[in-house]
């Protein structure tokens, strides 16, 4: 088990680390790797106020959801906290805990999900029509058991306005890793994605229209469990401003997802580097 010492130390650095990926559903990477080790971090540091981090990333990821090839994007870093009560971030988008305590957080965000172009792969998707992007709310929790033992559970429900439509969900737990020092430290865990029905047939689903259109046969997706995946991160400082941070993630499409004509690959992975200044 991780020292309380190096645990407190540790999880400075790795709350920090930024993650790149615009706030979007389904989430490239894992949902608890966006805010990373925050929770952890209120924990045992719960006086910080401010907290603000600019930096750039480079991610490799599936270019749709189900796709068999991958792209790799640029983009910014932007994070910025007030204490444990509000936050504005490219990850987690603009949101309030507004239950918190000790060990546990709850509250709402506004995200945005960035739909699925035709000309994010045209070869796969031609005939599919777009799936525009849209706002979404989440709402969220967030519970670690205890100092001693900081297994971090958390929950979240997100309903898109628009767009792909429908509900999704998440159920996830992380903790830190051992082999983790002062300047290097390491959180992993796993996810489950759910999704209804709406949301399911939107984004594997494919109409008589659709069918008639791209060549694939005509498919009805169900709701319920959609992906199982586990997440990986890791915070490199180094100085005691300037941080790498590297986020991987891994997910099994399920269920109708993973049966959808549509669907490239069962296994989905994604890479992101990130090099940022925090203060």
């Amino acid at each position: 088990m991780v020292s309380r010492r190096l645990t407190c130390l540790a999880l400075m650095l790795c709350a920090c680390g930024p993650r790149m990926a615009l706030s979007q559903t389904p989430s490239p990477l894992q949902e608890w790797q966006y805010p990373g080790g925050v929770m952890l971090e209120q924990l045992f540091e719960p006086n910080l106020a401010w907290r603000f981090v600019l930096g750039a990333s480079v991610v490799t990821e599936p270019r749709y959801d189900g796709a068999g090839r991958y792209r790799e994007e640029l983009g910014p870093v932007i994070d910025i906290r007030y204490k444990d009560i509000a936050f504005a971030s490219v990850g987690e988008g603009l949101g309030v805990n507004i239950l918190r305590g000790e060990n546990y957080r709850a509250g709402i965000a506004i995200g945005y999900d960035l739909g699925r172009p035709v000309s994010g792969d045209p070869s796969r998707l031609n005939g599919m029509g777009n799936i525009s992007a849209a706002p979404f709310i989440k709402l969220y929790e967030s519970y670690v058991i205890s100092k001693e033992l900081p297994l971090d559970l958390r929950a979240d429900v997100r309903r898109i306005v628009g767009g792909a439509g429908g509900l999704l969900g998440d159920l996830q737990a992380f903790m830190p890793l051992p082999g983790s020092s002062k300047t290097l430290f390491m959180l992993a865990g796993p996810s489950i994605t759910f999704s209804d029905h709406q949301y399911t047939q939107k984004v594997f689903g494919v109409s008589d229209t659709q069918a008639a259109a791209s060549g694939y046969r005509g498919y009805t997706a169900h709701g319920g469990l959609t992906a199982a995946g586990l997440g990986f991160s890791a915070t490199y400082f180094l100085t005691p401003g300037w941080l790498l941070n590297a986020d991987v993630a891994a997910n099994r499409l399920v269920g109708s997802a993973n049966n959808s004509p549509i669907t490239q690959a069962s296994f989905q992975g994604i890479v992101e580097l990130t090099t940022a200044y925090q203060w």
